[in-house]
């Protein structure tokens, strides 16, 4: 779509400006047939000026009661903007001119976030997403009440047609009780749709600047004021600037030094978000590349951890819960055995997973204690007791023993 021409899907939907080499960021401009073309281009050449391209939605009358138009428009904005991001991510800034907020701009916030009943969405709209870091309002958002149609019909504006005074007045409040009879009996109950979707771009994170007057007729301040509160209340970023005298949709011809100053300032910030939010992605994305080899060793780790903790769990379940302590070689009390000093101090423990009976007075016996070891011994008790996972075994104590010895200690005979 080349800058300045219009589109061929209807609803008015023309690059204002498009320049790829030095452009700063994207601001889309929504604005409603009541703002002349003229007009709305000071707005293209005001953020031209900032080095800013624009993409603009000027709106057909219906387009604000008629939601099936509204989103067919707000289908439009979002797949150019999804053709020009894929070629070159930059931030975008919401314009909303008067009623344009209603023409076309609510309907991009239903599909963002997905709040539209009974439809699915492409996930590459989660690009223009990650891209809106600013909000602008100028003369609204408009509260669509059953008095907009004379509010707008009566407008000075088209009471500037050439004629008869008294023939345009008639005509604009013939206009005015048709809208107003045909919003009574279909669209009242989208207001409250149409706010709670300027409500919910609160959680697209990025900030607000509302500019309006107390002497605005279509969008009086006290209906901007309450809607710059509650976007405060819901977490929102929001600065209002405020010019007094001003009528609807003049403030930038009244007040161009200040009105510039307010949106330059406020798409320096816009672009900061943008730069943070690339930031904060790539080092999110540096961050898991690091973290992938960690985490692979570490799933490694904790397998082999699992592999020997239920080895050591069998193990423990087919070992006795008693060992034999054996005597070491014969003890040398002058220091002359050849055994040495370290076999002395050692006791050596021999673990049977199925130990058979043992006896001091059978052949085994004789063997391991290289003597017959006489079933009385003076000053020794020996005997069977108990068992061992149902066989018997031998144990021997002294007449007064120390308690806590687990071991056969053989005596010096």
């Amino acid at each position: 779509m080349s800058a300045g021409a219009a589109s061929d899907r209807g609803g008015g939907i023309y690059w204002g400006r498009k320049e790829v080499s030095d452009s700063k960021g994207i601001a889309v401009i929504f604005a409603w047939v009541s703002i002349p073309e003229r007009h709305l281009k000071s707005y293209v050449n005001l953020y031209a000026s900032l080095g800013w391209n624009s993409l603009v939605c000027h709106a057909h009358f219906l387009h604000a009661f008629y939601p099936e138009r509204a989103m067919s428009s707000a289908f439009d904005i979002l797949n150019e903007l999804v053709e020009e991001l894929r070629i070159k991510p930059c931030p975008v800034v919401f314009v909303g001119l008067s009623a344009g907020t209603k023409a076309c701009m609510y309907k991009v916030f239903q599909i963002i976030e997905g709040i539209c009943e009974g439809q699915l969405y492409p996930g590459e709209y989660r690009l223009v997403r990650k891209c809106i870091t600013g909000h602008i309002y100028d003369s609204g958002p408009v509260d669509f009440t059953t008095d907009l149609g004379t509010h707008y019909a009566l407008h000075p504006t088209i009471l500037k047609v050439p004629g008869s005074s008294k023939l345009v007045s008639w005509v604009a409040k013939g206009i005015a009780s048709g809208l107003d009879a045909l919003y009574l009996t279909r669209f009242e109950s989208q207001w409250a749709e149409y706010w709670q979707a300027l409500y919910s771009s609160v959680n697209l994170g990025a900030p607000f600047l509302i500019l309006c007057s107390d002497k605005d007729d279509i969008a009086p301040y006290h209906v901007v004021c309450t809607f710059s509160q509650r976007l405060q209340e819901f977490g929102g970023d929001v600065k209002l600037v405020k010019l007094n005298g001003s009528p609807h949709l003049g403030h930038y011809k009244n007040y161009p030094i200040q009105y510039r100053s307010s949106v330059t300032h406020f798409l320096g910030k816009a672009a900061l978000i943008f730069s943070q939010r690339i930031q904060k992605l790539e080092w999110e994305m540096t961050s898991m590349e690091g973290m992938h080899d960690e985490i692979s060793e570490l799933i490694c780790d904790l397998q082999k951890a699992a592999v020997n903790s239920n080895e050591s769990l069998r193990r423990v379940a087919v070992e006795p819960s008693d060992h034999f302590f054996l005597p070491s070689s014969a003890e040398n009390q002058n220091g002359t055995d050849s055994g040495s000093l370290q076999d002395e101090q050692k006791e050596r423990s021999l673990c049977l997973s199925k130990p058979p009976s043992l006896s001091a007075h059978s052949v085994l016996g004789k063997v391991l204690f290289d003597v017959c070891v006489p079933k009385n011994v003076d000053g020794w008790d020996i005997k069977f007791c108990g068992s061992l996972n149902g066989q018997p075994f031998a144990s021997a104590r002294r007449n007064s023993p120390p308690r806590g010895i687990k071991g056969l200690r053989r005596s010096r005979l």
